[in-house]
């Protein structure tokens, strides 16, 4: 059976897209920490980010890094966070989240309230960084 995020990669499942590679993608967390939280994976499916061939590893960090980069340039934060939990849904992804403080990435925190509209707004702004170069 296909993964929550497997069926947002095959457009079973809408989501905020950030950016897309033939390997890769990222997208808006919709319970997300702080405005601008994002979720980058791989579009293999590999329930444990150290389950991952050195190659494919490296190649999602630097995906990641450049849309952690673009998200810095559209939400104000001192900072992009990054975290590997791993549990929440059997393939591997990385949180980006924008923080101020250490408190701002506890997961125990609720979910900050971010209306469609300004999703949808926050997605292609950042997308649009990236396209930017």
């Amino acid at each position: 059976m296909p993964t929550l995020f497997t069926r947002i990669i095959q457009g079973e499942i809408p989501c905020y897209r950030i950016a897309e590679t033939e390997d890769f993608l990222s997208f808006l967390d919709i319970r997300p920490l702080s405005v601008g939280h994002t979720l980058v994976i791989p579009k293999k499916e590999s329930d444990y980010i150290f389950s991952m061939g050195d190659d494919e590893l490296s190649a999602l960090m630097v995906f990641a890094k450049k849309v952690a980069i673009a998200l810095e340039k559209e939400v104000t934060c001192a900072r992009i966070g990054v975290a590997v939990i791993g549990l929440e849904v059997p393939h591997t992804h990385i949180h980006l989240v924008p923080i101020n403080t250490v408190g701002d990435l506890n997961f125990k925190n609720p979910p900050v309230e971010v209306a469609p509209e300004a999703m949808a707004e926050l997605a292609d702004r950042v997308s649009n960084r990236l396209n930017e170069g």
